[in-house]
């Protein structure tokens, strides 16, 4: 869904989340090995963070056990971009993780 925003205003702008203030990420999902411990998988999720999520400056926000999926977007405002996508897909396949799935880049306030 597309939102024009001519003639706004920079604050409407803003509050809509269009034009400059448009956001985009990315979903992805992701297997682990049946039977992994709960120890390995918040050891997995860490180490996932601290290498392929904040030094990208990004965020991600998800949930799961052996299976997960969740939402990656930038932690100011901002754009995700196809690096970003293929970092973080790139570091879950070299990690271990499975059944890897990483979708387009979309906006994350009208999509």
């Amino acid at each position: 869904m597309k939102i024009e925003a001519k003639n706004r205003s920079r604050r409407i702008r803003k509050k809509m989340r269009v034009d400059e203030f448009q956001e985009l990420g990315f979903d992805v999902a992701w297997k682990l090995a049946d039977g992994t411990s709960s120890e390995a998988i918040d050891e997995f999720v860490d180490k996932f963070i601290v290498e392929a999520i904040e030094p990208n400056d990004l965020g991600f926000g998800g949930e799961g056990d052996v299976l997960w999926h969740g939402l990656i977007c930038t932690r100011s405002l901002g754009k995700c971009t196809e690096q970003d996508r293929k970092t973080v897909e790139q570091w879950l396949t070299k990690n271990g993780a499975t059944s890897v799935a990483v979708s387009e880049l979309y906006d994350i306030w009208w999509s």
